[in-house]
């Protein structure tokens, strides 16, 4: 029982310490870890094209209510991590990112087409993690002990 009110404190501390988006019936805080690779692992992301994908992410996000936290890539992928609500269609606006930065890239950059396989740019999967909070073992307990107080 002890080790549960110490878990259900540190709970407390979380919610207090965080800063929780809102809107008019709920509190939420959704991070999202996206990662993109490109078609077939192609090397074909430098500094230049890593911006550009960026400016493109920010122009998109407002429409589908994120917010962009962090960015960073490699030569064949990228990593964004981002906030959303609870309405926000991921899956329409990961497909709406990659047809659009695809397409701007190519034209934009027409020399990276000799590196990319029938001038796909993006593989067609993606990988899409929730992030933040509390660890989920620790919630975990946290549910399993509701109600044991009443049953003393």
């Amino acid at each position: 029982m002890q080790l549960i009110n110490i878990q259900f404190r540190y709970i407390i501390k979380l919610v207090m310490i965080m800063k929780f988006d809102s809107n008019k019936h709920s509190v939420f805080l959704l991070y999202y870890h996206l990662i993109l690779v490109t078609k077939y692992r192609r090397d074909v992301i430098d500094e230049k094209i890593s911006k550009r994908l960026k400016e493109i992410f920010e122009y998109i996000q407002p429409n589908y209510n994120i917010t962009i936290v962090e960015w960073n890539h490699d030569k064949d992928h990228i990593h964004v991590l981002f906030k959303a609500t609870p309405t926000t269609p991921l899956s329409k606006f990961i497909n709406a990112y990659k047809s659009a930065s695809s397409r701007l890239i190519k034209k934009e950059f027409p020399e990276i087409k000799q590196k990319l396989w029938q001038e796909y740019f993006w593989s067609r999967s993606y990988c899409l993690l929730t992030s933040g909070g509390a660890p989920v073992e620790l919630i975990r307990r946290y549910i399993e002990s509701q109600g044991e107080k009443r049953k003393c």
